[in-house]
C-alpha cells in the first residue's frame, strides 16, 4: 500500500479539532471513539503544511483532473435510450424474425440480455411460442363481420382478440389497458382472469391508436424498465439518465450539477458503502423510535438522560425511570405491564450495562456525524459572503479569474465536510486493527484541516489584505483537499486488498 507520509504522521501525537465556533467545540474526537485532549503542538498551521509540501505539492496539481475523470458519465435524454433500445431491438429481431414489440418483450424477460436471450432461443424451438406472447392481432373467428356480444361490457360490438382466444370491444381493451397503463405496468397479460399471455407493444400501440398520452405513459414505462433492469444506467432526480462504465458505488455528477452516489442515488456518502449506510440509517430510526416511543425526543441531551437514570424492561426493552423508592417495578407500556426488580440479577445486570455501553458508542458516533452535519448546512450560508467578497474585489480592479479561487475554496469545504460526515459512519461499523488506526489518523488530519479552512472562511473574509487572504486560502484548500484523497484513496485500497473488517 502506497500510504507515504501518512503512514509516518501517524506515529506522532495525532492532532484534534481547533474549535471555530461554538456549534462545533465538541468536534475534535478520534475516529477510534475515545476523546483526545487539545494541546499546542497540536495546532495546524500553514507552517505544518509547508513541511508535508513534498508529499502533496505534486499530487494536487492533478486532483481536479483525476475527481473529474472518476465522474465522467454519459447523459442520457429520453430520445437517446429509445433510440439504443430500438437498436438492441433490432439486433434481436433479425434472429426470431419476430416483430419489434415481440422483441421488446422478451429483452424486457431476460434483463436485455441479447446473449441470454438467443441462447434460450437456439436451445428451444418452439422457444418463441413457449414465450407466452401474442404474436398476431385477429377478429373473432366465429364470425367473420367481426361482431359479437362483447365477454366485458355485453355491447353487440366488433370484437378484438389475442392468439389465445380472448375477445372484447376496443373500448374495453382502452379501458383495461389505460389501467394497467397507469398501474405502472409495460409487461401486461391478457384481459381474462386465468390468461397468462403477454400482450406485446404492438397490439398495445394498435388499441390505444387514439390515445396519444397513454401510449406516451407506455412508452416511458418501457423506457423506466430499460434503465431499471440495465446496472450500467441510473436517473437522476431531473430525470437525465446517467451512464457509467461501472456499475460499482461511485459518485457521479450530472448535467444539471445533482451529485449522488451511481449504486443507490443518495447524495455522495464517501467512504461508506451502500450497505454500511442503509445500516445505518437503520440503526438511526431505530434509536429514534425507541426514544420516542418512551415519550422522549432524540436529541444528545436526551439520550444522555436515558442512560443515566432509566433501565430496560428484561420482555419488551421500554427505558423505564425509577421514580420511587421501591425496587419492585411494573412496567409502564400498556401492552407489557411486566413485574421485575429493578436490583437485576448478574446476568440481566451485564446485559444492561452492554446494551447500553452500545448505545453509548453508537451516540459518540451519531453526535459527531450529526455535528458536522449541522456545520455542513451552515457553512452553506458562506457562499453569500464570498460572493460579496468577490464583488468587492473584483471593484478594487481584480479580475474575475483572479477571485474564483473562493467560490472554489467554498466547494471544497463542502464536499470535504461532507466526506467527513460519513467517516464517522465508516469508523463506527470498522473493526479495530492497524488498518482502522491509519484510518483514524487520516480522519483527524481530514478533520482538523477542514475546520481551519472553516474557520479562515468565516473570520477572515473582511480582512483587507487580499494578498495574504489569497495566499491563505489556496493553502488551506489545497490541503485540505489533499488530506481527502489520501483519506479516500486508503479507503479506497484497504477495500480492494479486503483489509477492513467490518462489525456488521
Amino acid at each position: 500500500m502506497r500510504y507515504g507520509a501518512n503512514a509516518l504522521r501517524i506515529s506522532r501525537t495525532l492532532p484534534t479539532v481547533p474549535a471555530v465556533s461554538a456549534a462545533k467545540a465538541e468536534i475534535g474526537i478520534c475516529g477510534s471513539g475515545m476523546p483526545h485532549a487539545m494541546s499546542s503542538d497540536d495546532e495546524f498551521s500553514l507552517e505544518d503544511s509547508e513541511n508535508d509540501a513534498s508529499d502533496f505539492e505534486s499530487e494536487t496539481e492533478n486532483l481536479e483532473t483525476e475527481d473529474q475523470d472518476e465522474e465522467v458519465v454519459r447523459v442520457l435524454t429520453y430520445s437517446d435510450i429509445r433510440e439504443i433500445m430500438k437498436s438492441k431491438i433490432e439486433e434481436v429481431r433479425e434472429i426470431l424474425e419476430v416483430t419489434s414489440g415481440v422483441c421488446r418483450v422478451l429483452l424486457q424477460k431476460y434483463k436485455w440480455d441479447k446473449t441470454t436471450l438467443l441462447e434460450k432461443f437456439y436451445e428451444d424451438p418452439n422457444f418463441i411460442v413457449n414465450s407466452k406472447i401474442s404474436l398476431t392481432m385477429r377478429t373473432d373467428s366465429s364470425d367473420s363481420s367481426s361482431d359479437g356480444e362483447c365477454d366485458i361490457c355485453c355491447d353487440t360490438a366488433p370484437l378484438l382478440g389475442l392468439s389465445c382466444d380472448h375477445t372484447a370491444c376496443i373500448e374495453c381493451w382502452r379501458a383495461y389497458l389505460t389501467e394497467k397503463i397507469n398501474e405502472k405496468k409495460c409487461e401486461i397479460q391478457c384481459m381474462s382472469s386465468d390468461c397468462k399471455l403477454i400482450i406485446d407493444d404492438d397490439k398495445i400501440h394498435e388499441y390505444l391508436s387514439s390515445e396519444t398520452t397513454v401510449i406516451s405513459a407506455f412508452q416511458q414505462l418501457t423506457v423506466d424498465e430499460y434503465v431499471e433492469t440495465n446496472h450500467f444506467l441510473t436517473q437522476c432526480s431531473c430525470g437525465m439518465v446517467l451512464e457509467s462504465s461501472r456499475s460499482d458505488a461511485h459518485l457521479v455528477v450530472c448535467s444539471c450539477g445533482t451529485r449522488f452516489c451511481f449504486s443507490c442515488g443518495n447524495d455522495s456518502h464517501e467512504p461508506v458503502n451502500c450497505r454500511l449506510l442503509k445500516l445505518w440509517e437503520k440503526k438511526c430510526v431505530g434509536v429514534k423510535d425507541k426514544a420516542g416511543a418512551d415519550g422522549y425526543s432524540s436529541d444528545k441531551e436526551t439520550f444522555n438522560w436515558i442512560l443515566s437514570n432509566t433501565k430496560d424492561c428484561p420482555k419488551c426493552v421500554t427505558s423505564i425511570e425509577k421514580n420511587g423508592g421501591c425496587n419492585r417495578i411494573t412496567c409502564r407500556s400498556k401492552t407489557c405491564r411486566f413485574e421485575f426488580c429493578w436490583l437485576f440479577n448478574e446476568k440481566d445486570e451485564k446485559n444492561r450495562v452492554d446494551s447500553r455501553a452500545e448505545l453509548h458508542r453508537f451516540l459518540f458516533f451519531y453526535n459527531r456525524f450529526k455535528s458536522h452535519e449541522q456545520s455542513f448546512k451552515l457553512e452553506k450560508k458562506l457562499v453569500k459572503t464570498v460572493n460579496v467578497k468577490m464583488d468587492e474585489m473584483q471593484k478594487k480592479g481584480m479580475g474575475w479569474a483572479d477571485v474564483l479561487f473562493l467560490r472554489k475554496s467554498v466547494d471544497i469545504l463542502s464536499e470535504c465536510r461532507r466526506t467527513l460526515m460519513f467517516t464517522y459512519i465508516f469508523a463506527f461499523y470498522l473493526e479495530r486493527n492497524n488498518q482502522a488506526i491509519m484510518f483514524d489518523g487520516n480522519q483527524k488530519d481530514l478533520e482538523m484541516a477542514v475546520e481551519q479552512l472553516s474557520g479562515l472562511l468565516e473570520q477572515e473574509m473582511e480582512t483587507n489584505d487580499l494578498r495574504v487572504l489569497i495566499q491563505k486560502t489556496q493553502d488551506k484548500s489545497r490541503y485540505v483537499e489533499y488530506r481527502r484523497k489520501v483519506l479516500l484513496d486508503h479507503c479506497t485500497e484497504g477495500m480492494e486488498q479486503d483489509a477492513w473488517v467490518y462489525n456488521a
